[in-house]
């Protein structure tokens, strides 16, 4: 009975599949939090890009935005 508590102690120690699927889910974790900062810190500067691309297509030109007692208003797009 003893050596089959053993074998079965050794054959657990091998196995190493159940450590491999917590690395992949901790990596996965890190890449998630780092994709989430840098859209977090990007997201107002890629708006303001996409907007001013999008004016300089129809032709316009972007004012600046304007912030007024702590509140920002989006630059507005003239032709």
């Amino acid at each position: 009975m003893r050596s089959f508590f053993s074998t079965i102690a050794n054959r657990l120690r091998r196995d190493q599949r159940g450590a491999t699927a917590v690395e992949y889910g901790i990596m996965v974790s890190l890449i998630a939090v780092v994709i989430i900062v840098a859209v977090t810190m990007l997201g107002g500067n890629l708006k303001s890009t996409f907007d001013n691309v999008a004016c300089s297509v129809k032709g316009g030109t972007m004012s600046a935005a304007t912030t007024v007692d702590g509140t920002t208003t989006p630059g507005t797009c003239s032709k």
